[in-house]
Order: structure tokens, then sequence, then C-alpha cells
């Protein structure tokens, strides 16, 4: 990793729960300076911040921004190079999900789904990338999913809008791999999140099944482990990308995903 004096300041979409929430916890105890992002209030927001910054050298900051707000959204990464004058690890976590056949989809929830996830992105890769050229040094690292590889029944939108994520990565790789700067994607498979929750209690009662029953043979049949990928996984891969020994690894995608996409 890059010498600097100072601790190395990472941005961290979405992430005061599920995956952000654990790649800021691991940021933290890596002495970073991380800056955590929600849309909840502050005060909504602190026991995230505690969790994150329990064994932390430098306590993690909150920044509050509605992503579905073009504004906003583009207004997050100045926020942060304004309070900490740049920013050398950003992590693009922030994302939601509409399960619905695309024929009953609305615009407004397919629009919501591509702001969050991929608008985001470009704006904060857009205000991040320029002082990382210029420092000769930084890290993206995109959250997609097994779903930007590959596609599902009644998840359109969301797959789109990772497919969008991967091809953004491949491009900002390209664009910026002079630089000393990398851009990656980690793929995902099924990680037990708040929202994931939620789909394994709204398939076992579509399916008249035990929650268990649903997360077997429904959430994880297309992964063949059967079990789960841990946040610990994810973030200790995002922890990774931020070293010396990733530093050629760049513009490509990394399934975590229990071979869900070996098939």
């Amino acid at each position: 990793m890059a010498d600097h004096q100072e601790p190395k300041i990472a941005l961290i979409t979405g992430s005061t729960s599920g995956i952000g929430l654990a790649i800021a916890k691991r940021y933290c105890e890596a002495g970073f300076q991380v800056a955590m992002h929600g849309v909840e209030a502050a005060d909504e927001a602190a026991q995230a911040l505690a969790i994150a910054g329990k064994e932390a050298k430098h306590a993690p900051v909150y920044f509050q921004a509605d992503l579905s707000d073009n504004a906003q959204s583009a207004g997050l990464a100045p926020a942060v190079i304004q309070q900490f004058g740049r920013i050398d690890i950003l992590v693009n976590n922030a994302g939601i999900q509409k399960v619905q056949p695309i024929d009953q989809f609305e615009y407004a929830d397919f629009n919501r789904i591509v702001q969050i996830s991929l608008d985001s992105s470009y704006h904060t890769i857009h205000a991040a990338l320029p002082l990382m050229k210029k420092a000769g040094w930084g890290r993206i690292i995109n959250i997609a999913s097994a779903h930007g590889l590959r596609a599902s029944v009644n998840k359109a939108p969301y797959v789109a809008t990772k497919h969008a994520v991967v091809g953004l990565t491949k491009g900002v790789a390209l664009e910026s791999a002079e630089y000393g700067i990398t851009c990656n994607a980690i793929c995902p498979g099924f990680v037990l999140t708040p929202l994931v929750e939620k789909q394994v209690r709204d398939q076992a009662k579509a399916h008249g099944m035990s929650e268990d029953e649903a997360i077997r043979n429904v959430i994880l049949a297309g992964q063949p482990t059967k079990q789960f990928v841990g946040l610990d996984e994810i973030a200790e891969m995002a922890f990774y990308l931020c070293g010396d020994w990733a530093r050629s690894i760049t513009g490509t995608t990394i399934s975590i995903d229990g071979g869900w996409t070996a098939k």
C-alpha cells in the first residue's frame, strides 16, 4: 500500500448495515479513516457507527444522503472530500432490489434501482478519481452481485443495473490503469442481509413452507454450497483489494458466490 503518514480515507456507500457495515468495520480495524454513508438521520445511524468504530484508531464519520435524489447523490463524495481532502478508497456498495415481473414493474421503481446502484457509482467515481490520479494511487471497489454475471426471474431491473456496474468497473479500470489506481467489482452470491431476510420471509409465505425450507429450496437453490456467503468473507476481500498485493488486479469481477456462477 502507498506510504502516507495520515490514514487512508475510505468512503463506503450504504454502510449502516449488511455488506457495507462489515466493510466499514474491517477498514476501521485496519486504521483507515472511514466515511460511512446511509439514508437515515445521524442519530439513527449511531449504532452502526459504534459497531464499525469499536476497535477503530480513527472514529468513523457519518454522511447522510438519499442516493435516489440526483443532487444529494452528486454531493456525497464532494462532501467527504471537503472534510478530509481526498478519497483514497471508494467502495460503491449501496443498492436496492424489487422482485417483480418486468411487465408489472413501475418505471419509478426501475429508475430508483438505477439511481441508487448505478448513478451513485458514477457520481462518486467522477468526484474521487481526479484526486486519485493526482496522488498516483487509488482503489475503487464496486459491490456488484452474482446478478452482474447471471440473471434470475423477476429481477430484470436489478440484473440490468448490476451488469451495468460491472461494465462501469471495466471501463474505469482501463481509463485509470496507468495512475496507480485499480477498479474491481466484487460479485457476491446470497448473503444474509436484512434485504435477503425479507426475501426469505416472503418466499416462505408464497410457497407455503418454513423459512428453513425457503432458504435451501428457493433462496439458495442456485448456490451449490447451500450456505450463505459470510459478510466477513466480502469484507476481507474488500480489504485485500486495497493492498499492494492486489496492485495488478484491476478491471475484473471477483465472485464470492458458493459456486453459483460456475454453472
